[in-house]
Order: structure tokens, then C-alpha cells, then sequence
């Protein structure tokens, strides 16, 4: 009789420290999952400061660069389909594109020195380097914050448990292939044809 109360207090204690560790488990899993959440939010935050400049951007170059029609479209295009999505992985690709986008039109703006010259327009050029900034630092903390939960949920035996409760990896804030390419600009002047 003693032996079987010693067998169930030991299995009792294996038991409770089963649970104890799946409990342990699931609130670091939860606890870097909202970690990952909150840096997405950060992302969020910088990129609707960049996109509320953009308008702004756009509108003080068209002022001095009428003919160059086709950049401040895909602008356009390119902030409407960025604020449309929550993917990282349509993100990055889109932001790419918008990188290398604003390259150009700030290239415009290299051949129209009253344009750089412009107050409004310098103080933008500014404010748009300082999001910049906020951004990459913005992405360097959330794929960090995503490198800590995939990693936990993939070491055994986290994966287990991980995979049972539902938690699936997230996908990293990456470059986008247009992001990695030079840019190439070509002025034409309009007064020439």
C-alpha cells in the first residue's frame, strides 16, 4: 500500500511538472508572439507617417517637374496598394518598389535646382530621411522579435507543444528584390521633342 501512494505522489509530481512546463511554455510562446505583434504595429506606425508624407512630397515636385507624369502615378499606386495589405512578405515588396520609387523622384528632383532649393520641399526631403530611418529601425526590431518566436517554436521539444496549440511561424519583413536593385533614371526634356 505504501509503495502504490509513493508511485502515485512520484507519478502526481511528474505529472504536475509536465503541466508546469507546458504552462511555462505557452506563456513565453504567447508572450513572444504578442512581441511580434507590437513590432508589426511598429512598422505600421512609420509606414502611415511615410505615407501621410508622401501626398505632400509628390505635390511640391509636380509643381516643378510637370512632365514627369509616370513617377508621381506610381507613387500613387504603390501607397494605395501598401496601405492595402498586412503581409510582410507583399509588404516588403511593395515597399521595395517605393523605395526605389522615391529614389527616382528625388533623382527629379536633382535636375530642377529651384526645387531643392525650396524650403518646403527640403524640409519634407528631411522629414521622409528621419522615417526612413524609424522604419529600418522599426524592421530590424520586428524581424528580431520574429527571429525569437520562430526559433522558439521550432526547438524541441517547444515544437510540440507549439504545434498543438496552434502557434505557426511568421514570416520575416524582407527586402524585395526591386529593393535590391540599382535605380535607373533617365530624364527626357519635354521642350526637346
Amino acid at each position: 500500500m505504501e509503495i502504490l501512494l509513493v508511485c502515485l505522489a512520484v507519478v502526481g509530481v511528474l505529472v504536475l511538472g509536465v503541466l508546469g512546463y507546458i504552462f511555462m511554455l505557452y506563456n513565453g510562446l504567447v508572450r513572444l508572439r504578442v512581441l511580434v505583434e507590437e513590432a508589426w504595429s511598429g512598422i505600421d506606425v512609420q509606414l502611415k507617417k511615410r505615407y501621410d508624407l508622401i501626398p505632400n512630397l509628390v505635390e511640391t515636385v509636380k509643381g516643378y517637374a510637370k512632365h514627369e507624369k509616370g513617377t508621381f502615378e506610381k507613387v500613387a499606386e504603390l501607397r494605395t496598394r501598401a496601405m492595402g495589405t498586412n503581409d510582410p512578405e507583399e509588404l516588403g515588396k511593395i515597399e521595395g518598389e517605393m523605395r526605389s520609387t522615391l529614389k527616382t523622384l528625388f533623382a527629379v528632383a536633382e535636375s530642377y535646382p529651384e526645387l531643392k532649393a525650396d524650403q518646403n520641399f527640403l524640409n519634407l526631403q528631411n522629414t521622409l530621411k528621419e522615417i526612413e530611418t524609424e522604419i529600418e529601425s522599426a524592421r530590424r526590431y520586428y524581424n528580431g522579435a520574429v527571429r525569437d518566436y520562430n526559433m522558439k517554436i521550432q526547438v524541441f521539444p517547444a515544437n510540440m507543444v507549439a504545434g498543438m496549440l496552434g502557434f505557426n511561424s511568421k514570416k520575416f519583413f524582407e527586402s524585395s528584390e526591386e529593393e535590391r536593385k540599382n535605380v535607373k533614371v533617365s530624364f527626357t526634356d519635354e521642350e526637346e521633342k
